[in-house]
């Protein structure tokens, strides 16, 4: 793939690109953000990517991922969607317009909504919230039913020998004991054992059926419910303040690739307009050459000079390709996103550090993360605390039948002795605590001292991009004289070449540093929790380096 650039090599020129909006897919439980899309572009020039079609050409997606509430999705069809980057497909998507031209804010939204990390995470949040309140339901009555049916068959021979046996000798001994000894009675043992069998075979078989209702009601458990419901809000609190941390790095991303792809197009701009000055520095030396006003040392040293500018160019749109790509990637779509927004400097200066840090005490997420830490550790010690409290309980069984029969009461439970040792959980749940106030100073300070660093990188940058003004007016200065005096004979192309070579260094270096700024600036509001806020000092900013696309 390449670039062609249509330049001026002394003036910018306009070129306005018409593009059709596109379908990418969108969430329904996309973050608001408050921001303008107006933008000023100064537009320079334009790319064209000729190895693929225009975006008229073939239509573009982007994915999206679950929709935790899909009542948000209002009106839109939900469907199951290809993502155009790993070809999964996605549950619970819809469809959205979205032009191939962004301004920053607009990827920004954009952002949030077809970001599987930020996606993961409120599937996180709704999985905590969800088993949160089925913990709250774990105190109230428990009502059951109970229905049985049963069939029986039974078929056993019973052995009755011995049974019959042992009521002979009985029957025998008994008579013995009571009547004297007569020849004429009857053996009455015998008599008895004559009518029992030595066996007997049993057979049954039938049906039973029965139904009954119970319910179980704990009315104290000595504040474990809301010990675990406590703990459980926390653990929710703690996957909130994760969601906003990532969400605030991706903000940060996105503007590094932004205004990285805005930093490569600049450079692919300024290497074509060297390319060009230096191929008409080489016309004008072949003519120097022919008419012998010029060695041929100086003749082979300016086609030797275009042709490294030819290479770097090449290089540069290779650059600018693989920025765009980039770019293109974390918002997920299949086509070429453009940015329109410029990169920016303020001269104006920043606020007092103090008002920063101020923020990030505030403001920022891993000071939540660390609150959420410690409230858990709250809720673990008075869970530990409800060791050898009671657990008292209404119960109640009655039979659904003619003549029912029930059983209803109260039962109270003590732990004696054995399970977790409750002082042993106390301590642990105290070092957690502990841990946790540790945690918040150590995070402060941190903190702290990034935002500080951050701040200064700020203003480091300002001052770099006004510096370098002087060596940019410097440079264009120089080239001009060089030119000129290769036309009077006066300067050799290796002069010109080295002028064009030091005008297109401090050309580069300002658009470094600019871009240095912007990029400082991203890291200052991110380490202040405030990642959106970025967008006010864009719109406030007094310089604006020139852009290659602009708004449709």
């Amino acid at each position: 793939m390449k670039f062609i650039l249509s330049a001026l090599p002394t003036a910018m020129m306009t070129v306005a690109v018409m593009s059709v909006p596109v379908m990418t897919y969108a969430s329904t439980d996309a973050d608001s953000i408050e921001a303008s899309d107006d933008v000023t572009p100064v537009a320079v020039t334009q790319i064209i990517d000729t190895d693929s079609p225009t975006d008229n050409d073939k239509p573009a997606v982007a994915p999206f991922h679950t929709v935790p509430n899909p009542q948000n999705a209002e009106s839109q069809a939900l469907s199951t969607l290809v993502d155009p980057i790993t070809h999964k497909t996605v549950d619970n998507s819809y469809a959205l317009d979205v032009s191939s031209f962004l301004s920053l804010e607009q990827a920004q939204k954009l952002l949030v909504q077809v970001s599987p990390k930020i996606a993961a995470n409120q599937a996180a949040i709704a999985a905590s919230e969800y088993q949160t309140d089925a913990l709250r339901t774990i105190d109230n009555p428990l009502v059951f039913a109970r229905v049985s049916a049963s069939a029986y068959h039974l078929d056993e021979d019973i052995d009755l020998s011995s049974l019959r046996s042992g009521i002979v000798n009985e029957v025998n001994n008994g008579v013995d004991n009571i009547v004297p000894p007569t020849a004429d009675l009857p053996d009455f043992g015998e008599l008895v054992g004559e009518r029992i069998p030595d066996s007997y075979n049993l057979k049954r078989s039938g049906s039973t059926s029965g139904a009954g209702l119970g319910v179980v009601w704990p009315i104290y458990t000595a504040g474990r419910t809301d010990a675990l419901t406590g703990a459980s809000d926390a653990r929710t609190q703690e996957a909130m303040a994760d969601s906003v941390l990532d969400k605030n790095e991706l903000y940060n991303t996105l503007i590094e690739r932004y205004f990285k792809a805005q930093l490569a197009i600049i450079a692919a701009y300024l290497r074509e307009d060297a390319y060009d000055t230096l191929q008409q520095t080489d016309h004008m030396a072949e003519r120097l050459f022919e008419e012998g006003f010029i060695s041929r040392v100086d003749r082979l040293e300016a086609q030797s000079a275009l042709a490294d500018a030819k290479s770097e160019s090449v290089n540069a749109n290779n650059d600018a390709r693989l920025a765009m790509i980039a770019l293109q990637r974390l918002l997920r779509t299949d086509y070429r996103i453009k940015p329109t927004t410029p990169l920016f400097v303020s001269s104006r200066p920043l606020p007092d550090v103090s008002y920063f840090q101020d923020l990030a005490l505030n403001n920022h997420p891993g000071l939540q993360k660390v609150a959420a830490k410690r409230a858990q550790a709250q809720q673990l010690h008075a869970l530990s605390d409800t060791g050898y409290k009671p657990t008292v309980l209404l119960y109640g069984y009655g039979q659904v039948e003619k003549d029912p029969s029930w059983v209803a009461g109260i039962s109270a439970s003590w732990k004696l002795w054995g399970g977790l040792d409750k002082t042993a959980s106390l301590a642990s749940s105290n070092a957690k605590i502990r841990q946790a106030d540790l945690s918040e100073i150590e995070v402060s300070d941190n903190l702290l001292l990034l935002v500080e660093k951050n701040w200064h990188d700020v203003n480091n940058a300002q001052s770099r991009y006004q510096a370098l003004q002087s060596n940019v007016d410097l440079a264009a200065e120089v080239l001009r004289l060089r030119r000129l005096g290769l036309q009077e004979g006066v300067n050799t192309t290796v002069d010109v070449v080295q002028a064009q070579t030091q005008s297109l260094k401090a050309r580069t270096e300002q658009a470094q540093a600019a871009n240095d700024y912007v990029q400082s600036l991203a890291a200052l509001m991110q380490s202040c929790g405030t990642p959106l806020a970025f967008n006010a000092y864009l719109n406030a900013a007094d310089i604006q380096l020139p852009t290659l696309y602009t708004e449709q």
